[in-house]
């Protein structure tokens, strides 16, 4: 495990170098690019995960983005994504259950002007998590009812995203950080104490450009990597606030060959608690495979 930490660590180092090799000019980085990143991408495993997660078919993450804006190059934007996750287990007659529904409201504002090298961007979110379900929380015996039982809360996130370009790499870099905040009375009562009200999260993007596409009017990342990680704070059973186990680790590499247009391939390891819904108390360490709809134009 303290290999694969190493090699977290490691990739957000090496994003970092190379100061001094930033472009003259950040203005191909819209505020949409940069909402594009934030928000995520919408992807399909294969049925091939390798660690502790139950056999699936696949995980679906279908993010569509709707965009509020006077023009491409407004300073100030507004996001709304219908975010949903699906899971099919490997099971008789392949179920999906209890998919996490995670509608969202985000609006970015733009700092600086278009001759600044590197940019910050405010943003704020307003979002809602649920799985669907009509179910006690609890099953008799007291531990959680994972098929049918209810989950629901509501949360708001802040935070800054610094962006760059290195001309000697050819690259895009994105920096973020963010505090996510699940107000008590925004949440059922049964999450008090099992689920994290507080989360700081922190995430670093590099987006590789070809060099054959590198004087193209639209040019298109053929490799990009992303490491994210995050503190999870608040009542969180008997784990103290220093416990590596509040820390979840995400690492993902996408690669975009030549002969399709917007699916690529993507390798992503994970550690941490589960993100779908009511399964938050199962604890990940897997590997997983899949394709990816990376729509990110330069």
């Amino acid at each position: 495990m303290k290999k694969y930490t190493l090699l977290f660590i490691l990739t957000f180092l090496l994003g970092n170098s190379g100061n001094s090799q930033i472009a003259d000019s950040a203005s191909e980085i819209t505020l949409t690019i940069i909402s594009q990143v934030n928000q995520g991408n919408s992807y399909v495993t294969f049925p091939a995960d390798i660690g502790n997660i139950e056999p699936l078919m696949f995980e679906a993450n279908l993010i569509p983005n709707f965009y509020l804006r006077e023009s491409k190059n407004s300073r100030l934007m507004g996001v709304l994504t219908p975010q949903i996750i699906l899971r099919m287990y490997q099971e008789y007659s392949y179920p999906v259950r209890t998919p996490s529904y995670l509608p969202q409201v985000t609006v970015y504002y733009l700092l600086g002007n278009e001759e600044q090298a590197k940019r910050t961007t405010l943003y704020g979110r307003l979002a809602h998590h649920s799985n669907g379900q009509d179910g006690d929380f609890f099953l008799e015996n007291g531990d959680i009812n994972l098929k049918t039982g209810d989950f629901s809360t509501n949360f708001f996130e802040l935070g800054l995203i610094r962006t760059r370009i290195s001309s000697r790499f050819n690259a895009y870099q994105f920096f973020k950080t963010s505090l996510e905040i699940h107000p008590k009375d925004w949440s059922q009562w049964e999450l008090d104490g099992i689920y994290s009200r507080y989360r700081w999260h922190n995430a670093f993007s590099i987006f590789k450009l070809s060099s054959r596409e590198s004087q193209e009017l639209k040019k298109r990342a053929d490799i990009s990597i992303k490491g994210e990680a995050t503190w999870l704070f608040g009542d969180l059973g008997d784990w103290d606030v220093t416990s590596l186990n509040r820390i979840n680790l995400n690492l993902t590499f996408f690669y975009h060959p030549k002969f399709l247009e917007d699916l690529g391939f993507f390798v992503q390891f994970y550690r941490g608690l589960d993100y779908y819904n009511i399964y938050f108390i199962h604890k990940l360490d897997m590997f997983r495979f899949g394709i990816m709809t990376e729509k990110i134009r330069f």
